[in-house]
C-alpha cells in the first residue's frame, strides 16, 4: 500500500508556500501600469473610465496573479485536487470576468488598431466562445490530459492559458466590452447564462461528486499527506464548482434583467422622440441615442 501511494504521489513531498515568480509579477505591472496609462489619456480627452471600472480590471489582473503566486498554486499542483480546482475557477472565470468588466471600446482602441487582433473579434461571438469554453473544460478534465499537465510545466502553462483565454471569450460574449451580434439581447443572454452554468458548473460539478470513484490517481500521495480520502477530495472540488456556479448565476441574472428594463425604458424614449422601431431597438440594444432622441428637447 506505501509503495502504491508512493508511485502516484506526484509532487506530495514538495513544499506547499508563496511562489515569487519575478516574470509574472513584473508582467502584471506592465498589465497594469498600460491601462492606467490609457485610463489616464482617457480622462484627459474627457472620456474618463469609472472608478468601478479601473478597479475591476486591477482586481482581475491581481486575482490572476494569486492563482499562481500564492500557496494555492502548489497546493494544487501537489497536494489536492480542490485546490487546484479553486485555482481554475479563479483564474479561468473569476480574473477574466473582472478584467472584462474594466473595459469598453475606447480602452481598446489601441489594440484594435492592430490587424490581427482586429480579425479575431469573431471569436467573440456568443455561437463561437461559448462551445470553445466548453471544449477547453471538459478536455482539461480528461484524466490523461489532466494529469499530463501535472507532470508536465509546459503542458501546465498551456493549460492555464488555455482556462483563462477561454474564459476571457465565454465573459466577453456576455459582458460585450465591444458590440456583439444585434440579435444578442438580455433574453438571449439569460439563456447564455444558462447554458454556460449547466454546461460548466452543474454538469462537470455534479459527475465530480457522484461519480464514486476518484479520477485523478496523481493526488493520492497528496492526499494522504493532508489526511484526506482521494473521493472526499473530488467531491468537495464538485461542491466548490457547484457553490460558485450558484452563486454567479444569480448575479449575472440580477445584472441581465436591470439590462433589460434599461433597453426596454431606453427604447420607448426613442420611440416617442420619433425613430423607427428598428432603429430605436438596436439603439436601445447597444445603450446609444438615436438621432431622434439627440434631438429631442427631453434629452439631458
Amino acid at each position: 500500500m506505501s509503495a502504491t501511494i508512493a508511485a502516484h504521489a506526484g509532487g506530495a513531498g514538495e513544499a506547499v508556500g508563496w511562489n515569487a515568480n519575478p516574470l509574472l509579477i513584473v508582467a502584471a505591472f506592465v498589465v497594469a501600469a498600460a491601462y492606467a496609462r490609457r485610463a489616464a489619456l482617457l480622462r484627459a480627452a474627457g472620456r474618463g473610465m469609472p472608478v468601478w471600472k479601473q478597479l475591476s480590471f486591477y482586481l482581475g489582473v491581481t486575482v490572476f496573479a494569486l492563482t499562481l503566486v500564492s500557496p494555492l498554486d502548489s497546493l494544487g499542483e501537489s497536494r489536492l485536487f480542490y485546490a487546484h480546482m479553486a485555482q481554475h475557477l479563479a483564474m479561468g472565470e473569476l480574473a477574466p470576468l473582472l478584467i472584462l468588466l474594466g473595459l469598453n471600446g475606447p480602452m481598446l482602441r489601441p489594440l484594435l488598431a492592430v490587424a490581427a487582433v482586429r480579425r479575431l473579434r469573431w471569436a467573440l461571438n456568443p455561437l463561437v466562445a461559448l462551445p470553445l469554453w466548453v471544449i477547453n473544460l471538459y478536455g482539461w478534465h480528461l484524466p490523461v490530459l489532466y494529469e499530463l499537465a501535472l507532470r508536465n510545466d509546459l503542458i501546465h502553462a498551456i493549460e492555464h492559458l488555455s482556462f483563462f483565454t477561454a474564459g476571457m471569450l465565454m465573459w466577453g460574449a456576455l459582458i460585450e466590452p465591444l458590440p456583439g451580434p444585434t440579435w444578442f439581447g438580455s433574453g438571449a443572454k439569460a439563456i447564455y447564462v444558462l447554458t454556460v452554468r449547466a454546461l460548466g458548473c452543474a454538469i462537470l460539478g455534479n459527475i465530480l461528486i457522484w461519480a464514486g470513484t476518484p479520477f485523478y490517481p496523481y493526488y493520492r500521495g497528496g492526499e494522504a499527506v493532508s489526511g484526506i480520502d482521494p473521493l472526499i477530495d473530488q467531491q468537495i472540488g464538485g461542491a466548490i464548482m457547484l457553490v460558485w456556479g450558484a452563486g454567479i448565476t444569480v448575479l449575472l441574472f440580477s445584472w441581465v434583467f436591470l439590462r433589460w428594463l434599461r433597453e426596454a425604458e431606453l427604447r420607448q424614449r426613442l420611440l416617442d422622440a420619433g425613430d423607427e422601431e428598428r432603429v430605436a431597438t438596436r439603439a436601445a440594444r447597444f445603450g446609444r441615442r438615436a438621432p431622434a432622441l439627440r434631438r429631442s428637447p427631453r434629452s439631458p
